[in-house]
């Protein structure tokens, strides 16, 4: 924290300012006016008692209103701010957590319960400035941008949408790069790989962590489930787990980002099918409507990019 010497030098060398015109300045600030409007016994004295502590508060207000990213914050803890408080007697500071620190807490809590989540390394620095804008995926890239600047989970009205196409074309990558767009505007995504998934919540079967996971699935905000289709479902993933996310889901308008091999006719197909119950064209219909109503599709073609 600055000493008070610093604090008036660097005002005096910039302007020239008395101290009474320090004070008056440091008063006039959004946070100090805010705080007295709390506490209208707050007096100018007071302000000179606290010079420092307000300094750091406003100044670190200043950087979160340009915001460089969690990374790269420059207050002196890292993912929070200093706050002025009133307490009676004296301005002091506490220093609270940003949005962006609450998230990132959140998300590796969600990292640490669901093992399957699934970015791939490759796409960790992804963005759609450096993704192949090819005249076979730009309909659905521009869909997706467009997504993420509109999308306000829990709105009515909010739609996902569901990227079909062959093996490779790059469908996993376009949604690992729009999960760090969603971060970079502050929404938290969780987005997993399908067919591990549901493996790992038969396993979890033996330690009772099942409605632990699926609760996960069911509330963040964007959930992106990739490769859907790809796995074998039993009647029990299909309609108590799966059905159960996506009801939840919908209900509480928080939108489903899919990637698949099929159509949506084919994922009905592939859903309806089972080795255990045969062909259960109802119970499939059921988790489509969840699907079909509640997404956009869009084809994703072009060259398959992992045989290079």
């Amino acid at each position: 924290m600055q000493s008070m010497n610093k604090i008036l030098s660097s005002y005096m060398n910039k302007a020239g300012y008395s101290f009474e015109e320090i004070v008056n300045e440091v008063a006039n600030k959004p946070e100090v006016v805010e705080l007295r409007k709390k506490h209208p016994e707050i007096q100018a004295t007071h302000i000179t008692r606290s010079l420092s502590r307000i300094k750091q508060s406003v100044d670190e207000a200043e950087n979160c209103r340009h915001c460089p990213g969690l990374a790269e914050c420059p207050n002196l803890l890292k993912g929070h701010r200093a706050v002025l408080d009133w307490t009676g007697m004296s301005i002091e500071t506490r220093h609270a957590a940003c949005q962006l620190q609450v998230m990132d807490r959140q998300q590796k809590e969600r990292e640490k319960l669901i093992r399957t989540h699934h970015i791939p390394k490759e796409i960790l620095t992804a963005s759609f400035t450096t993704i192949d804008h090819d005249d076979e995926r730009i309909e659905a890239i521009e869909a997706i941008i467009n997504f993420c600047m509109k999308v306000e989970p829990g709105k009515s009205g909010t739609k996902g949408l569901y990227l079909y196409g062959p093996f490779g074309v790059g469908k996993s990558h376009l949604m690992g790069a729009t999960a760090r767009k969603l971060a970079d505007k502050g929404i938290a995504s969780l987005m997993v790989y399908t067919p591990d998934f549901f493996r790992e919540i038969k396993d979890s079967l033996q330690d009772n962590t099942v409605q632990q996971k699926i609760a996960v699935l069911k509330e963040v905000p964007v959930l992106i489930l990739d490769d859907i289709g790809a796995e074998m479902l039993s009647p029990w993933a299909r309609d108590e787990i799966l059905g159960a996310i996506l009801q939840y889901r919908v209900s509480e308008n928080l939108p489903v980002l899919y990637t698949s091999n099929y159509t949506y006719d084919q994922l009905l197909d592939h859903l309806a099918y089972s080795q255990k119950a045969g062909v259960e064209q109802l119970k499939a219909m059921r988790i489509m409507e969840r699907i079909r109503y509640y997404t956009d599709a869009y084809q994703v073609n072009g060259t398959n990019r992992r045989l290079g």
